[in-house]
């Protein structure tokens, strides 16, 4: 045992001393390093005696002493020079102290936005960079200093995620109360253009001073309970925002009803505050940067929680925060964009060089300057946040995580993208919709510990009620009616169509809105002024809102927000109207139109021409001399009108065109009797004006109800003042209507909807409604520009006029005074035209035309052999005119005629037709000679109608001859034309 111990012992020695020569030789390798690295002094400016600044300062250390682990080949280090800062003067002589004295390439810091305005005009004008991870506020932006870069998100950035909350919410109006100083400042235009784009109003400001006493706050907050709105964004640091929920929550504001919104000003600093404070502010909504947790970073913080409490063993439980990230990131981008920068002089140009320490105008100039601020705005680094890039000095807008305090800690409950607004979860395909119903975020838990979204504003809580103005007026009391107190002149009662309509509206609401009713008038009890004056009282805080007969108009609508209307709308003119009963010799041409009295006759000659055509040659009622079958005809087609016709109709044919002719008499007749009747015996009442323009240039008198809008609209007409008569009451108006316009009254008044139909229920027998219509979108209730009482009572408007509690208010105040059926009295007459009976013509035509291409079918195939099989020689007009021959002809073949007619017509007429030659080589003339001068046409017309041989040949004549014609050397056919038919030749 002691021989092996003796073994061991010098192998371990040896061992050691390997060990130790190794590390020798490294510290030397690493020491020959730092003696070839560059040195560049860095200042950092930060509130070292605060948890925050001690935070920020330890992971610049942790971004160095990592960056140059991972890159030990390069050749520039940064060396850290830190001052204390407590304010902004402390800031100023620290950047001041840095750029003169030690001549710092770059300051990070410093830590708030107030002192990073004054370091950022010494870098500027010293050339040197200003990185800053914790000053938010976007006024730093508008210094444009190409010498300011910004490690952290501008607080402008957030402004869209919280307006995407309001809207989600339905919410319209919005406080924000911020600190006083240039960090609370700074995002408010942002926030308030936001707002506006989604139209949520602001109300009020409301400005903390950085130096509140919490009496001073409590009167603050006491001043917003006496508002109505309901939703308070709050943007100021830790310090100052846990005194204020802590107060707001003693008021009773962190009850139910309440909407809290935080900037990430102090959500991103919650994990630094005292459970207390947490548990006053249960139920806030908070907005804060979104950063992904991944295994690198998990691992620094672990890291940096180890060594943050080596270094600082009496702050227990610290967390890393987002400003600490990013102070890690710009430390990391800093160092690569010295390394990066051309190796020269990381000295300063001297020569406006003050030696007095307080000389703010002579300070050296950094020589590397621009080329560093080039470096950092081209470096891409991966930091613990993400990509690190600046554009412009300013990092990229990124994704914002919507957070809920609950409980000891804060619950995520969505995000917003600057592409999908709200979403749930980030990798969600829904985009978000802004709807006041499904807002795109999870459940979130409501001051109150409710789980209902708060309505954004209530009627507030100190008592006061809401002063409505109602008019005063002496006519029309149906609407609105004031009772007055002769002792005391004061209004004993407000009660009216008007008044009962808004009360039914206020008990549908959700909740209990007080008021009180105050009429708009003088001492005496009379009107204040017009309608608009009324109005523009809402417009100028006098009254909180306006109840009445108010009418929505434009020119009112730039005053006040008017809900949805509660009456029918428009304007319309009301005229006399008297009796227009037709009593002339012609009345008897009103029922139909021109245009069916010339389709009816033509339709008649049509059917007649379709009678004649199928019976002329099978029906002897249709047949004889030219003039008379035309009577016939048209005699017979005028006589279906009152079914008087005695020809008789033989064929099918004209058989089924009658029948629907008929029919479609039958409607025509007994359409126009009735629409006669009317017309001769129902009172015709007709207004004695029709056109407005009319009254313009007659120079005749328009009333108009005194006070109305509508004055304004008649003189827009171009009314001379000397043609308009105002009115007040309905009685007053009837009057002027009798007196006329030539006796001081009127011809015609213009008035709203419901004022008419009022005046109609009286007097519905003597005046009526006419054209024009001028559109007005109805009486509505008139609140402020604004109000959230708006959507509330205009959605209860919908429930009352939707139901028959508005039936019931109707038929309480405008119960009709007369027996009349209708307001609008005026019976019109309307000639019956066309287009009510074109169908039935259309059947009647095609009929009729369907019958006529029939008959004219069956008929060329019976004399088919005249067209196709007839002299080939003869032109074809001379078929055609033989065929209209033969058409003229009665058909003896027809079942019509008796049969000892047809034989005493066959021995008395002998052959009917005979062609010249009976055989093929005969069947045409050799020669028009041969049959002297009368042959043109190479056939003999010697009798009525030939017959047709089994092969339908016609019956060759018995005499071929010229011989058998007359001596007198006529052509046949002109011995044809000098009778009515053969029969009448023969004898």
């Amino acid at each position: 045992m002691q021989k092996a111990t003796a073994v061991t012992s010098p192998l371990l020695h040896f061992f050691c001393l390997v060990i130790i020569s190794c590390r020798i030789l490294l510290m030397h390798v690493v020491a020959a390093q730092n003696s070839s690295s560059i040195p560049v002094n860095v200042g950092v400016v930060l509130d070292l005696d605060t948890k925050f600044g001690k935070i920020g300062l330890s992971c610049i250390n942790m971004a160095l002493s990592d960056f140059y682990a991972t890159h030990a080949s390069y050749r520039t280090r940064l060396v850290l020079n830190p001052r204390d800062s407590k304010d902004v003067v402390g800031a100023a002589a620290a950047a001041l102290d840095l750029i003169k004295n030690v001549q710092v390439q770059a300051i990070i810091g410093p830590q708030t936005s107030m002192q990073a305005n004054f370091v950022i005009n010494l870098g500027n004008k010293s050339q040197v960079p200003i990185i800053s991870f914790s000053a938010t506020s976007p006024s730093l932006t508008s210094l444009r200093s190409p010498y300011f870069f910004r490690a952290t998100q501008n607080d402008s950035s957030q402004v869209k995620a919280i307006s995407a909350i309001v809207e989600a919410f339905g919410w319209r109006e919005a406080v924000p109360i911020y600190i006083d100083n240039e960090f609370g400042e700074g995002i408010i235009p942002y926030l308030t253009n936001a707002l506006q784009e989604i139209n949520a109003h602001v109300p009020y400001r409301s400005v903390i001073p950085s130096s509140a006493s919490d009496d001073q706050i409590s009167e603050e907050l006491y001043k917003l309970m006496t508002m109505q709105t309901r939703v308070f964004i709050v943007h100021m640091p830790p310090s100052l925002g846990t005194r204020l929920f802590a107060i707001a929550k003693e008021v009773g504001m962190m009850s139910e009803g309440y909407a809290w919104i935080v900037t990430d000003g102090m959500t991103n600093l919650w994990i630094l505050t005292e459970p207390p404070t947490i548990d006053s502010m249960q139920g806030v909504l908070g907005v804060r940067t979104y950063v992904p947790r991944t295994n690198e970073l998990e691992k620094f913080r672990l890291r940096w929680k180890r060594k943050f409490q080596q270094e600082n063993p009496t702050i227990i439980n610290a967390e890393l925060n987002i400003f600490g990230k990013w102070a890690y990131d710009a430390t990391f981008a800093l160092a690569m964009a010295i390394e990066n920068v051309s190796m020269g002089n990381f000295s300063f140009n001297k020569t406006n060089v003050s030696n007095s320490g307080t000389d703010l105008e002579s300070f050296g100039v950094s020589r590397n300057g621009p080329h560093l601020i080039q470096a950092l705005s081209s470096t891409k680094v991966r930091g613990l946040t993400g990509d690190i890039n600046f554009v412009n000095g300013q990092l990229q807008s990124s994704v914002f995580q919507i957070v809920n305090v609950n409980g000891n800690g804060e619950r995520r409950v969505g995000f917003w993208t600057p592409k999908s607004g709200l979403v749930k979860e980030l990798n969600s395909a829904k985009r978000s919709t802004n709807s006041t119903h499904e807002p795109n975020l999870g459940p979130i838990i409501w001051p109150g510990d409710t789980t209902s979204p708060p309505r954004g504003w209530e009627i507030p809580t100190n008592g006061k009620k809401l002063r409505i103005g109602v008019p005063v007026k002496s006519g029309y009391t149906q609407f609105i009616n004031v009772t007055w107190d002769p002792n005391s002149r004061t209004a004993t009662s407000v009660i009216g169509y008007c008044i009962d309509v808004f009360k039914a509206v206020v008990a549908t609401m959700p909740y209990v809105v007080p008021y009180e009713f105050i009429p708009f008038a003088t001492l005496d009890g009379k009107s204040a002024g017009t309608y608009n004056d009324l109005i523009f009282q809402v417009y100028n805080g006098t009254y909180d809102a306006v109840v009445g007969d108010t009418t929505i108009v434009a020119n009112r609508s730039r005053y006040v927000d008017f809900t949805l209307p509660y009456t029918e709308s428009g304007v319309s003119m009301i005229v006399p109207i008297r009796d227009n009963r037709r009593k002339n010799a012609w009345v008897f041409l009103k029922p139909l139109t021109w245009d069916l009295w010339v389709t009816s006759a033509c339709f008649f000659f049509f059917i007649g021409f379709v009678v004649w055509v199928l019976e002329h040659r099978i029906n002897e009622d249709f047949r004889g001399p030219p003039s008379y079958q035309a009577g016939t005809s048209f005699w017979f087609s005028f006589s279906t009108m009152v079914f008087a016709h005695r020809e008789r109709v033989v064929s099918n044919l004209a058989r089924f065109v009658v029948i629907i002719w008929c029919f479609v008499v039958l409607i025509l007749t007994q359409s126009y009797t009735a629409s006669l009747t009317s017309l001769l015996t129902v009172q015709q009442l007709q207004p004695t004006v029709t056109d407005i323009q009319e009254l313009l240039k007659k120079g005749e008198k328009v009333g108009f109800k005194k006070g109305s809008f509508v004055e304004g609209i008649l003189k827009g007409l171009t009314f001379p003042k000397s043609q308009l008569i105002e009115y007040q009451t309905l009685e007053e108006l009837h009057d002027l209507f009798t007196k006329g316009s030539a006796n001081g009254g009127i011809s015609a008044t213009l008035d709203e909807i419901p004022y008419m139909k009022l005046f109609l229920a009286k007097y519905c027998d003597q005046y009526t409604l006419v054209e024009p219509k001028f559109r007005t979108d109805g009486f509505g209730f008139a609140f402020p520009r604004g109000s959230p009482l708006v959507a509330d009572v205009s959605r209860a408007i919908l429930n009352v006029t939707q139901g028959e509690k508005m039936n019931q208010i109707e038929e309480a105040w405008f119960k009709k005074e007369s027996s009349c059926s209708d307001t609008n009295t005026l019976v019109s007459h309307n000639s019956l035209g066309v287009e009510s009976f074109w169908g039935l013509f259309l059947i009647a035509g095609v009929t009729s035309i369907s019958a006529l291409i029939i008959f004219a079918a069956m008929f060329l195939y019976e004399q088919r052999h005249v067209l196709f099989r007839f002299c080939s020689e003869t032109p074809f007009w001379r078929r055609i005119l033989f065929l209209s021959r033969i058409f003229d002809q009665r058909d003896l073949s027809s079942h019509t005629f008796k049969r000892s007619e047809l034989g005493d017509k066959s021995r008395n007429d002998g052959v009917s037709i005979g062609v010249a030659g009976d055989s093929p080589n005969t069947n045409c003339p050799q020669s028009p000679s041969s049959y002297s001068n009368q042959t043109e046409l190479g056939f003999v017309f010697l009798a009525d109608q030939g017959r047709a041989t089994e092969n339908g040949d016609l019956t060759p004549s018995a005499a071929t001859s010229p011989e058998i014609f007359p001596s007198s050397g006529r052509h046949p056919i002109e011995l044809a034309n000098t009778a009515n038919s053969p029969r009448e030749q023969l004898e």
